[in-house]
């Protein structure tokens, strides 16, 4: 099926070739009357279609799903079909990753988290915290301050890297009344949440960025936590930022949820 408008283009192409309006208008099957139509649509996606480059190139490992959120808030507000037809029509995609190589085997359930402050999961990219090497101190440090911000966690799930079952650290979990939850040796699925920020986190930030020096890393690194928060659109929480989702918790649930940190 040709559309309306490949057929006028067929016509201007003919007479281009020396045949008459007329005869291929006849020939082609398009009225005459029609020929001086502009199309209107084109005019009303340039905007929108500036814009969702302009937010690609500045989130360039998000989709149109994503994008979609953005351009509402830029006061663009359409259908996700109308979204996805101007992302295609715009060439635009993320770029795509190498597939990991998946194990295989069975892979036990670890802890579920049922209700916020349930489960708390961290990795040494998570506070998030930027330096040389961090220790245990450190690590309590960090750990006491998003506990006062946050409440405590019922389980706290990591792998058994030293510093995570170090002496200090279990005793600092005992008199804070927080359980472990460590997954098995060489089985990161087990900590399947954490994992998946991490590739955000590495994908998102880390991949698209040069640090120069530490100080460096420290700004651009907690300007993306606070982006990851309060500005991107996360699909499982229904394309809501985390602060958003955590606030509506909080005016119908006396217990808040947390935020990745």
């Amino acid at each position: 099926m040709v559309s309306a408008q490949a057929r006028r283009s067929q016509v201007e192409f003919a007479s281009h070739r020396g045949i008459s309006v007329r005869r291929a208008c006849a020939l082609i099957g398009v009225a005459r009357s029609t020929m001086g139509y502009e199309a209107k649509m084109p005019a009303k996606d340039r905007p929108v279609i500036t814009v969702m480059r302009e937010l690609s190139s500045q989130y360039p490992r998000y989709g149109y799903r994503r994008i979609h959120i953005f351009l509402a808030r830029r006061g663009h507000e359409m259908s996700h079909d109308r979204t996805y037809r101007l992302w295609q029509l715009a060439g635009l995609q993320v770029p795509r990753k190498r597939p990991r190589r998946r194990v295989a085997g069975s892979r036990p359930r670890p802890v579920t988290a049922l209700e916020a402050n349930h489960v708390w999961a961290y990795d040494f990219v998570l506070a998030i915290d930027v330096a040389g090497s961090i220790r245990s101190g450190r690590l309590i440090e960090v750990l006491t301050k998003l506990v006062s911000e946050h409440g405590a966690p019922k389980y706290l799930r990591s792998d058994n890297g030293p510093e995570f079952v170090s002496k200090a650290v279990l005793k600092w979990l005992l008199q804070s009344n927080i359980d472990t939850a460590l997954i098995d040796p060489g089985k990161p699925w087990q900590n399947g949440a954490d994992e998946s920020f991490n590739g955000k986190f590495r994908d998102e930030c880390l991949s698209l960025e040069w640090f120069r020096n530490r100080t460096e890393a420290k700004i651009v690194i907690e300007n993306w936590r606070r982006h990851y928060n309060e500005v991107r659109p996360h699909s499982s929480l229904s394309y809501q930022t985390p602060v958003e989702f955590k606030s509506k918790r909080s005016s119908t649930n006396p217990i808040a949820a947390v935020l990745q940190q």
